[in-house]
């Protein structure tokens, strides 16, 4: 029985995880992925396509404000911030009318500096926990009953191995 129980909580923990990786995949697929080939662009027509994608989508399903903390908010957390943002970047794009090259290449670097963090490694800069927002507290509670199960059924798995082992040793001096 406890097998079945260890069994049944290792498939809830790894829907749970597969479902937030999902999200997660869903998440690139239609923001920062264009984010990043909108960073990448050689021109500031491609640049602005991309952008748009992203600013469609996400007026689209509402993320447009907010925070994506569950306990306190942080600048890095402001929803709204980094949308108006794009906003701003998008509305540079659609305004340049200049042809000069220098001014659209700044434009680009520039547009490349806001949508991308460079440090130790390069990425697109985003709100963390935006994929799963508005539902973050729900998913911070699934993944700790995730880790949880986990816990409990490896913790179940030793109790029955153990029990096996007993067994077996009881089984072996009985028939000695």
């Amino acid at each position: 029985m406890r097998n079945i129980i260890s069994i049944v909580l290792i498939l809830v923990s790894f829907t749970i995880f597969g479902v937030r990786i999902a999200k997660k995949i869903q998440f690139k697929q239609n923001v920062s992925g264009y984010l990043k080939r909108a960073a990448d662009a050689n021109t500031i027509e491609l640049a602005h396509e991309e952008l748009t994608k992203v600013i469609d989508y996400l007026e689209a399903n509402n993320i447009t404000s907010g925070y994506t903390s569950m306990i306190w908010e942080t600048p890095d957390e402001d929803i709204s911030f980094w949308y108006r943002n794009l906003k701003a970047s998008q509305a540079e794009l659609q305004n340049l009318k200049s042809n000069s090259a220098l001014e659209r290449t700044n434009v680009l670097i520039k547009l490349r500096e806001t949508l991308v963090d460079t440090g130790k490694s390069t990425k697109v800069t985003v709100p963390r926990g935006l994929a799963v927002y508005p539902n973050n507290g729900f998913w911070g509670i699934l993944i700790l009953i995730a880790l949880l199960s986990l816990f409990f059924s490896f913790v179940l798995f030793a109790i029955e191995s153990e029990k096996k082992s007993k067994k077996k040793k009881e089984q072996q001096l009985s028939s000695s």
